[in-house]
């Protein structure tokens, strides 16, 4: 018996890096988990490889999201990870790519948490949320004009579901990662003129592995974390005590 035995996980943005990850410790602590990502290739290994269940959606298209969801009832956990990046310098940044940046890292995890949380509410349980924020919520980097925008949103957003869903027994967090080598990252990180002054400033002298980030998700999720609501928790080497 695993310390999710008998819970329900919806995981976002599941397909690769830290989504997947969570997906495969969740399997691994006994949670039934229902993996949604865009890329029906990635469900298609992560369903083989851990007995998942899975939805092909982009949650660009929340409405079709929402629909996809539907059928397979409440949830115990949901991890809000899926997210996205346009990077251009900020004169460059175009209207439509910001928008599309916050739809996905932003209205997308509103939207799929107020249909987890009703259901939780209705059905009279508690439950868990964790949003994957990042850093860059509460830093200015070069060229992530919308990226930086949407997840220091996203954190705002955090504290008020925290304060509005905690007295039905939901908690609900963040996790505010440095630079993790993601498929994601591996793009916007891969110049090493860029990348090497970033590490720089990490203590730790090195970037985020996605298990170093899946594990803290899993810590915020579980019992353990149990008094730990409206939280934007660092995962970052000690870049921002630096």
């Amino acid at each position: 018996m695993g310390a999710f035995s008998g819970r329900r996980a919806l995981v976002t943005g599941a397909g690769k890096g830290i989504g997947r990850t969570v997906v495969e410790r969740l399997r691994e602590a006994g949670a039934y988990v229902l993996a949604l990502s865009r890329d029906p290739a990635d469900l298609a290994t992560l369903a083989r490889d851990t007995g998942c269940d899975a939805v092909a959606a982009d949650v660009a298209d929340v409405e079709a999201t929402l629909a996809g969801l539907r059928p397979h009832g409440g949830f115990d956990l949901l991890v809000n990870n899926a997210g996205i990046s346009r990077l251009a310098p900020f004169l460059q940044t175009t209207q439509a790519d910001f928008e599309t940046v916050l739809a996905v890292n932003l209205v997308a995890p509103m939207r799929i948490a107020q249909h987890v949380a009703a259901a939780m509410i209705a059905a009279g349980r508690g439950g868990s949320i964790v949003n994957v924020s990042s850093i860059a919520a509460n830093v200015g980097l070069a060229d992530h004009a919308a990226y930086c925008a949407s997840k220091g949103a996203l954190d705002a957003l955090t504290r008020v579901m925290a304060v509005e869903l905690g007295p039905h027994g939901i908690r609900t967090n963040a996790v505010n990662p440095t630079v993790t080598l993601t498929p994601m990252a591996a793009q916007a990180w891969s110049d090493e003129a860029k990348a090497a002054p970033m590490r720089a400033r990490i203590p730790l002298g090195r970037f985020a592995q996605p298990v170093e980030v899946a594990d803290v998700i899993l810590f915020l999720l579980g019992e353990s974390s149990g008094m730990l609501n409206g939280v934007c928790l660092p995962v970052d080497g000690g870049f921002s005590a630096a």
